[in-house]
Order: structure tokens, then C-alpha cells, then sequence
């Protein structure tokens, strides 16, 4: 695990560099934007349906689907009780609950567990991924920016609509449950994007990490997420898996999962939603440099 952080570290480390020194004159958000777009509409899509059409699926598939699902609505109820006390702007409590809420599952979930735990691994992460916490973020998650925050008032559902990656994975359902083969021309085609998804998630996560966020007065705010997103989230993963029946790599694989850091993408709510950004992005900033300390543990514990 820690080698395996420490290859992937480099990659986000790249991205971190791009912020600080611009090559070519060209902005981090900038770059960031044109490769998750690529990523998010192309690679991604790609990926999901190379790995979901061949995939297991049956009960397996609902218990990782419940587990997250549950793991996500446990973070934002321990984190409102946290936070519906303190005497803070409602656009800041906004922030730290999805934060706290939403882990990086896709963009530093899914590389950690394929080259944790091999090629079967990358299911987990698009299962939890498209059945649970990508749903839940553009429902719950946007209901919680609109209630703290201001402005876009567009429709719910609407947007789930415009998810490439959840209708690949709707697709490659379909095909896997009708057992209709993958023809030969559309895996090669499906293997010669994939590979490049891992590494572009991670250097965009580097560029995505703002420095510039990090103010030691906005620290005690944000160890209330650090606590559920490190800890509490991963402590409940482990206990709701075993009562479900999960058990070996599989169990560890999903409560990795719930220990990743926050998600880059929650940037995105608070932008269109009018909530601290800036708050947001040291909680991705300080949680993902100190996931690169708290997944091994958490591997190490499982194993």
C-alpha cells in the first residue's frame, strides 16, 4: 500500500507542480478543466463500460451499494449534528457537510484499489461510485447546497441525466445481465482508453489541491471532517460489512473506499450553490495529504 501511495503521490504531486509553475503559461484550472472534461466524458465512460459489461454481478453488487449508500447518509447526519451548533455563515456549514460526506471515490478511489488489489477492484469503485455516491451527490447533496447556499434553482433529476459515466454503466448493466457478449472490436477499442484514466484523475486531483486554501484560522472547522471522513466513515464501513457478510479483499476493498479523502467535484456545488469554496478546498487540501498516511493504516488493520 504505501509503495503503491507513494507512485501515486508522484502523479498528484505532478498536478501540485503545474499549479505552482504554470509550463507554458497555462493555469492549473485551466489544464483541470480540459482533462476532467476529457476524462469525464470519453476515458471514463470508456473504463466504466470495459469493466461493468464483463463484471460479477447479483447481491454483491446491492450490499456495495447499501453500504455506500448508508456510509455517505451516516457522514451527513453526524456532521449536521456536528455543525447545526456552531456559530458559523450556513454557506461554510454547507461546505464541510458535503465534504465530510462525499468521499474521492472515483478520482483516487478506484486507482488505489486496482493497484492495491488488482484488476477485479476497479468494479468495486464503479459500483459505489455509480450505484450510490454519484446519485446521492446530485440528490442529497445538492438538496444540502441549495438549503445553505444561494442560487442555481435547476431541476434535481435533471442533471443525473447528464452523467456519461452513470448512462455507460446503465448500458454495460444491460448488456451484462442479458449476457450479450462485448464484440472484439469494441473491447480493443474500450482497452485502448482506459489505461489513461488513472493517471489523468490523479494529476487533475493535484491541480485541483489549492495551497493557497490553507489558513490555520479555518483549521478547527475543518477537523470535524477530517474526523468523519478519515475515521468515523471507515469505522462504520468495516462494522455495516461484516454484518452483511463481506469478507477478505472484498471487505477491505469497500471500506478503503470509505476512507478515502473528500471529493475534488464537491468544488462544483459550492461555485454554482454560493458556498465557501475556499473553506472547501483546504478540506480536500488537508484530507487527501493525510490519506496518504491513514490508508495504509486502515489497509494494514484490515489485512
Amino acid at each position: 500500500m504505501v509503495s503503491v501511495l507513494t507512485q501515486m503521490s508522484a502523479l498528484i504531486l505532478c498536478g501540485v507542480g503545474w499549479r505552482l509553475f504554470k509550463p507554458a503559461g497555462l493555469a492549473a484550472d485551466q489544464v483541470r478543466l480540459a482533462l476532467t472534461n476529457v476524462v469525464y466524458y470519453l476515458m471514463l465512460p470508456a473504463l466504466v463500460l470495459s469493466v461493468m459489461w464483463d463484471a460479477s454481478l447479483g447481491l454483491q453488487s446491492l450490499k456495495i451499494s447499501f453500504l455506500a449508500s448508508a456510509a455517505v447518509l451516516f457522514a451527513i447526519a453526524v456532521t449536521w449534528l456536528i455543525f447545526r451548533r456552531w456559530n458559523m455563515a450556513s454557506g461554510q456549514v454547507g461546505a464541510l457537510i458535503i465534504a465530510a460526506s462525499f468521499p474521492n471515490i472515483t478520482y483516487l478511489g478506484l486507482p488505489v484499489l486496482e493497484q492495491t488489489f488488482g484488476g477485479w477492484a476497479r468494479s468495486v469503485a464503479i459500483q459505489f461510485d455509480l450505484f450510490a455516491c454519484t446519485p446521492l451527490l446530485l440528490t442529497v447533496g445538492v438538496l444540502i447546497a441549495r438549503h445553505y447556499g444561494s442560487g442555481g434553482k435547476g431541476g434535481i433529476f435533471r442533471s443525473l441525466l447528464k452523467v456519461p459515466p452513470l448512462w455507460a454503466g446503465l448500458f454495460a448493466v444491460t448488456m451484462n445481465l442479458q449476457g450479450v457478449p462485448q464484440p472484439q472490436w469494441v473491447n480493443g477499442f474500450l482497452e485502448l482508453l482506459s489505461p489513461g484514466v488513472v493517471p489523468l484523475m490523479l494529476i487533475s486531483l493535484g491541480m485541483g489541491l489549492r495551497l493557497d486554501s490553507l489558513h490555520w484560522r479555518n483549521l478547527p472547522k475543518v477537523l470535524p471532517v477530517i474526523l468523519v471522513q478519515l475515521i468515523l466513515m471507515p469505522l462504520f464501513g468495516w462494522a455495516l460489512a461484516m454484518p452483511l457478510g463481506l469478507s477478505g479483499d472484498l471487505l477491505a476493498a469497500v471500506v478503503l473506499e470509505t476512507a478515502m479523502p473528500s471529493m475534488v467535484l464537491g468544488l462544483v456545488l459550492c461555485d454554482r450553490y454560493k458556498l465557501d469554496g475556499s473553506l472547501y478546498a483546504m478540506a480536500v487540501t488537508v484530507t487527501t495529504a493525510l490519506s496518504l498516511f491513514t490508508l495504509p493504516i486502515c489497509y494494514d488493520l484490515l489485512k
